[in-house]
């Protein structure tokens, strides 16, 4: 890998864990000392590398160095005095303070503990997320600004209110009681399911496909899986989505690193050992009576590594996907499914239902129905492209428009 794309590599993977070890010794109300140490440390790699070179092992150099700072840090009488509590200083005396574990064991334990702290019921839900996504999973303020159709200022004050709200709860990282988890779950699974889905499909950078990203989020939650009590029906369920949507990676991209659609992508090229992994996970999360929205979205995955195209295929995608809208209605949900019922009962039923949607500002919504419209009314179909083409985000599906329109 090379430099340019190391550094950002590292930072998606690392920048969390360090951060994580460290606040769990420094204890969250001093979160802010953390996260800066971490930063210091990548900034010292882009100062470093350049000259230097890039290490034999570039992990291990960022965690020296993440020690080091991080000690320097807690010998200045002045951190101690001002951002040290006298709480932590009475935990951790000196001499075993020097002592920073950056283990694999203390760091799963931590991002874990980190998890569940952020997304502590003090703070509101899309709080929760946006302070997962940010500390442990590195995201950009942009990145998670788009992620809630949101902007830039209005994320960092909500990250500030939300650290405050945190430090004056006194939350502490550590893993929630056994009546809590539930409850505390659901959010840790919505940040990692927005994780995954920011590197599936990316419309803050001009990429198709962030595999960092998708590998990230499937790091997390399979720590989700190895811990016992967080071992639930729902989180299987989100990780055979995952397997099944990630058995396709290497068939999304042709060799220009342009999209590949699904009708047109080469079944040779799935993944099939994944395609395994996803179906035994979903077969896990079969258990009970509890049905999240991630046991039917990970069925319609299900369907989709099925390249035959059987009635029998979409009448259950259409089925599921009548069920997800029930227990969670969202429009791109909505969207998605007029797909299924042009496959169907044809495209002038699924038209009649998409325009209910009436999602003029999306581009998805205007490509489906110059798709749906090509075969019925050309100049209907023509229109919703050119809306769908001024509506685009990224370079690729703007090239993807493109095509459509040549072809008709």
């Amino acid at each position: 890998m090379q430099q340019q794309e190391l550094i950002p590599h590292l930072f998606r993977t690392e920048f969390g864990r360090i951060t994580a070890v460290l606040c769990k010794l420094f204890g969250f109300e001093n979160i802010n000392v953390a996260e800066d140490i971490t930063s210091e440390t990548f900034l010292a790699a882009l100062d470093t590398w350049p000259y230097k070179g890039i290490p034999e092992n570039p992990q291990a150099w960022l965690y020296t160095v993440a020690k080091n700072k991080a000690k320097n840090s807690l010998t200045r009488k002045q951190l101690f005095d001002q951002k040290i509590s006298l709480a932590v200083q009475a935990e951790y005396p000196t001499e075993d303070v020097m002592e920073i574990d950056l283990t694999d064991r203390n760091i799963h334990d931590s991002q874990l503990q980190m998890l569940f702290a952020v997304c502590h019921p003090s703070i509101p839900p899309e709080a929760q997320v946006g302070l997962a996504l940010r500390i442990l999973c590195g995201f950009g303020i942009d990145e998670i600004a788009h992620a809630f159709l949101s902007n830039k200022e209005t994320i960092n004050k909500r990250l500030f209110r939300a650290k405050e709200k945190l430090r004056a709860a006194r939350v502490k990282m550590e893993f929630p009681p056994e009546n809590e988890l539930k409850a505390r779950l659901q959010p840790v699974l919505t940040t990692i399911y927005l994780l995954f889905n920011e590197g599936y499909y990316s419309e803050t950078e001009n990429e198709i496909l962030r595999k960092d990203l998708c590998d990230e989020a499937m790091r997390l939650l399979k720590m989700l899986i190895d811990y016992p009590l967080t071992n639930k029906p729902e989180v299987n369920a989100l990780f055979a989505l995952m397997c099944f949507q990630a058995s396709r990676f290497a068939a999304r991209k042709d060799k220009n690193g342009e999209i590949v659609l699904y009708e047109d992508q080469e079944e040779s090229l799935w993944d099939k050992e994944l395609i395994t992994i996803g179906a035994l996970h979903l077969n896990m999360a079969a258990q009970g009576s509890y049905l999240s929205k991630y046991h039917l979205e990970a069925s319609i995955a299900y369907w989709h590594t099925i390249k035959a195209d059987t009635p029998e295929k979409w009448e259950n995608i259409l089925h599921l996907y009548n069920h997800l809208l029930v227990i969670e209605y969202s429009p791109v949900a909505a969207l998605n499914r007029t797909y299924a019922l042009a496959r169907v009962k044809g495209n002038e039923a699924a038209i009649i239902e998409a325009e209910k949607l009436n999602l003029t500002n999306n581009p998805f919504y205007h490509t489906l129905l110059g798709e749906l419209y090509k075969d019925i009314n050309t100049l209907k179909a023509k229109e919703h492209l050119l809306n769908a083409l001024r509506l685009a985000k990224t370079d690729t599906d703007k090239k993807t428009i493109y095509a459509k329109l040549e072809a008709l």
